[in-house]
C-alpha cells in the first residue's frame, strides 16, 4: 500500500487528512512536529509528505530543503501564509506543490493522485538515465544536473521540467503539454506556471537569462530547448 507521511502540527486538520487519505486507500503516517517528522521521513521513506510550513521543532521550509536533498521524495507543502514570496520559497526547496489553508479535501486528494500517477508514470517509462546537451548533464537517477564541471540546484518540478525539455530538444512544446507532462493532467493550476518555472531555470542556466540561447520562448506556442548546433547557429545569426 502506498504510505503518505502527514507533518502537521494542528491535530484536528492531521486526522481529518489522515481520515481522508485512508478512506482514499493509502497507509498513512503522522508526525506532530518538525524533529520527529524529520526522522519518521527518513525511516518510512513514504511516497508522498504532506508537510505544514510553521511546525514546533523544525519548520517546514528547513525539512523540505534537507529532504530533497538526501531523496526523491515529492512534497506538498501546506500554509495558512498567503505571502506569495513563502510559496515561491518551497517551491525553490524542492516542494512538488504548494497548497494554502484552508483548502477544500477533494482538491488536496486530487493533488495527491496526480503527483502519484505522474511519479509511477516516470518509473515505468523514465527515458534515457542520462540526458547530455552541450555542457548541460542531467541524470535522472541521482537527481543531479551539471552545466560544465559546476553543479547546478534545482528545485523538484524545475529538475523535471528541465528533463522533459532536454528529452525533447528541439521540439516546440506547448505550455498544456509540459504541464500535463510535468505536472499531471489533473494539476489545477494555471499553465502559466510554466512561465515562472522556465524563468527560474534561465537564472540557474542561461549565462544572460534576458537573452536566453538554451530554453527559448516559440511565440504563440510555448518552449523549446535548442541542442548546441541549433545554438551555434543563433549565434552566427544563421537562424532567422
Amino acid at each position: 500500500m502506498t504510505t503518505i507521511l502527514i507533518i502537521e502540527d494542528e491535530q484536528v486538520l492531521s486526522e481529518t487528512l489522515s481520515y481522508n487519505l485512508e478512506r482514499a486507500g493509502f497507509d498513512v503516517a503522522t508526525a506532530s512536529d518538525g524533529i520527529a517528522g524529520l526522522e519518521k521521513a527518513r525511516q518510512l521513506c513514504p511516497a508522498l509528505i504532506i508537510l505544514d510550513v510553521m511546525l514546533p521543532g523544525l519548520d517546514g521550509f528547513s525539512i523540505c530543503r534537507t529532504l530533497t536533498r538526501e531523496r526523491m521524495v515529492p512534497i506538498i507543502m501546506l500554509t495558512a501564509l498567503q505571502d506569495e514570496s513563502h510559496r515561491i520559497a518551497g517551491l525553490e526547496l524542492g516542494a512538488i506543490d504548494y497548497v494554502v489553508k484552508p483548502f477544500s479535501m477533494g482538491e488536496l486528494l486530487a493533488r495527491v493522485r496526480s503527483i502519484l500517477r505522474w511519479n509511477e508514470r516516470q518509473r515505468q517509462a523514465p527515458g534515457p538515465d542520462v540526458l547530455e546537451v552541450g555542457d548541460l548533464r542531467l541524470d535522472r537517477v541521482s537527481r543531479q544536473v551539471w552545466l560544465g564541471d559546476h553543479e547546478i540546484e534545482l528545485s523538484y518540478k524545475e529538475f523535471d521540467l528541465l528533463a522533459c525539455l532536454m528529452h525533447n530538444s528541439g521540439v516546440a512544446l506547448s505550455r498544456d503539454l509540459l504541464l500535463e507532462r510535468v505536472w499531471g493532467s489533473e494539476f489545477p493550476g494555471s499553465n502559466r506556471t510554466i512561465d515562472v518555472h522556465i524563468r527560474w531555470l534561465r537564472e540557474k542556466l542561461e549565462a544572460d537569462p534576458a537573452n536566453p540561447v538554451m530554453i527559448n520562448t516559440v511565440r504563440g506556442v510555448g518552449y523549446r530547448f535548442q541542442g548546441p548546433a541549433a545554438q551555434a547557429m543563433r549565434k552566427t545569426g544563421t537562424d532567422g
